[in-house]
């Protein structure tokens, strides 16, 4: 039998939902029930922490600070119930991924069916974004994230390498020619994403940056894959994205004396815990052992 969901619980699922109704849903009771539990709540806080009409559904600054507590209590309630239970070792539950849009449809999609049928009672709950996500803010248990540095205040595993080369559609450097030098950049065309720019390169001479602006301004790292292979302009794009492109000769590789700053990496990122649920433990196992594969096939193609 179902516990009865706590007040904090409850009031953590009906922000989370975004909707009375939605978190009724979820909670399994009524819709009577969460508006009267909510309003109850309110009552003994003696303040309104959601506004609430028919069209309107948002937090107040005082529902905003309460929210970000609540979370901080039941995250404490759950350790310490794992501490005494050993549940910390069972790999069950809701877990929230998220990971960029090119990476995870190329390098998570396809091995998810594995995951769950390995760990069936996982709940989970996959979001694909291009754009920079607060986990914490947004409850998002897991995020894979590309970059040289993790954000403060998540622990992280480094689950492989992102090389990056420069790189043009044949018909882009048929109608444009093909640059000689990185300073020659500044003469073509170039496409990269919002906040991509600029490129820190690595080059016979040491590190250099790129600056510059896109030719498109999109928050799309998928858009800039198209467009490129399209032939709109030169990008720097990693090795993971775009193999099968230069391999097919879709793409060709421009200035290969220059790659992109080896410091940057593909890694799993989590807020920092005393005790680490097991979903994340096993859901990071399990993209370090596909994308050991996966990466390093890309990274030892022969890229002429």
């Amino acid at each position: 039998m179902k516990m009865r969901p706590s007040e904090y619980e409850l009031y953590r699922a009906i922000v989370e939902a975004g909707s009375l109704s939605v978190a009724a849903r979820n909670l399994h009771i009524s819709n009577a029930m969460v508006s009267k539990r909510l309003a109850d709540l309110e009552r003994r806080l003696g303040t309104q922490l959601i506004l609430r009409t028919t069209h309107q559904f948002s937090l107040t600054p005082e529902g905003r600070a309460f929210y970000e507590d609540v979370k901080l209590i039941l995250s404490a309630i759950y350790q310490a119930e794992e501490k005494v239970s050993g549940v910390e070792n069972i790999p069950a539950g809701r877990l929230r991924v998220s990971a960029p849009t090119s990476f995870g449809r190329l390098h998570v999609a396809p091995y998810l069916l594995g995951f769950m049928e390995a760990y069936p009672q996982i709940e989970l709950d996959f979001d694909l974004s291009d754009d920079f996500i607060d986990i914490r803010h947004e409850g998002i248990d897991i995020a894979i994230r590309i970059t040289s540095e993790v954000t403060a205040g998540l622990d992280s595993v480094r689950l492989g390498d992102s090389h990056r080369i420069l790189c043009a559609a044949p018909s882009y450097i048929k109608k444009n020619g093909r640059p000689e030098s990185i300073e020659e950049l500044n003469e073509h065309h170039l496409l990269a994403a919002t906040g991509q720019m600029p490129w820190r390169m690595v080059g016979p001479k040491g590190v250099i940056l790129v600056s510059g602006q896109s030719r498109v301004r999109t928050n799309s790292s998928e858009i800039v894959r198209e467009l490129t292979i399209v032939g709109s302009g030169i990008a720097l794009r990693s090795l993971w994205d775009i193999t099968n492109e230069l391999k097919m000769g879709h793409l060709v590789r421009v200035l290969p004396d220059y790659k992109g700053s080896s410091n940057v990496g593909v890694f799993a990122v989590w807020p920092k815990a005393e005790i680490i649920p097991a979903a994340i433990k096993v859901f990071t196992a399990y993209l370090e052992t596909v994308l050991k594969t996966s990466l390093n096939h890309d990274t030892q193609t022969n890229i002429s």
